[in-house]
């Protein structure tokens, strides 16, 4: 193992036990949360731009996935129609709108929301409709990067607009190794996003564990998986546009 590669590594598993330590109580409200959503009959709508998108996918339709989960999908705020036109739009204004506009919220869904740096328009912009809507917001952002990332022309920063924030501890900028004295590579936020919207996930399915039929998904190569998929799919195909 080179330098950069242990250096890598060690920076993952500080983060991942920073997160442990200083999130873990944050993580059990997101948790009770959704929990009620759930209960409520509602769904977890999930949303992020670029790479914080992935995030939103990595919730979805999975094996040990939690069924009441949509993501937020548009192919304008991932890359499939370009990196860099995609980058841009997250700047931009009532562009949020247009793409959430296409979903039936309701007073009892909850939304989390996936932004690193926690200023860019988009994520802030959703979340705001979001509330408008009678939503509660859960956000996972970096709370270093955030403090010091220059403002949207909305003026607020996704934390101060949540009702729950977790902070993912990546340092400003994303990347965690230093290369040289210009540059560091290797980012920090999309395994620590995904850490954490799985530990609110098991939290909530732990929560669950008495009921009939939890409502998670099993794989579909495992024995008795059939059933239990389908009927939570049967459950969730009408609410759920992407399933």
């Amino acid at each position: 193992m080179s330098k950069f590669q242990k250096e890598y590594f060690n920076q993952i598993i500080k983060l991942i036990k920073n997160i442990q330590k200083n999130q873990k109580n944050k993580i059990s409200q997101a948790a009770k949360l959704i929990k009620k959503t759930h209960e409520k009959g509602g769904l977890l709508y999930l949303f992020g731009t670029g790479h914080s998108h992935m995030l939103t996918i990595e919730a979805f339709f999975r094996a040990g996935g939690f069924a009441g989960a949509c993501p937020i999908i548009d192919k304008r705020i991932d890359f499939t129609h370009g990196a860099r036109k995609a980058t841009n739009l997250e700047r931009t204004s009532k562009v949020a709108e247009k793409i959430l506009g296409k979903y039936k919220f309701t007073k009892k869904d909850i939304f989390l929301i996936l932004s690193n740096s926690g200023v860019n328009q988009v994520p802030v912009e959703a979340a705001l409709y979001a509330k408008s809507k009678g939503l509660k917001i859960v956000s996972i952002i970096s709370y270093e990067y955030s403090k010091v990332a220059p403002l949207s022309s909305l003026n607020k920063r996704l934390y101060e607009i949540s009702d729950v924030f977790i902070d993912n501890h990546v340092p400003a900028g994303d990347a965690l190794v230093k290369i040289n004295k210009n540059l560091k590579v290797a980012p920090g936020s999309t395994i620590t996003g995904s850490f954490i919207i799985n530990s609110i996930l098991v939290e909530l399915a732990g929560s669950l564990r008495n009921k009939k039929q939890i409502p998670f998904y099993i794989s579909s190569n495992m024995p008795n998986s059939k059933d239990n998929n389908l009927k939570l799919i049967n459950k969730y195909s009408k609410k759920i546009p992407h399933l």
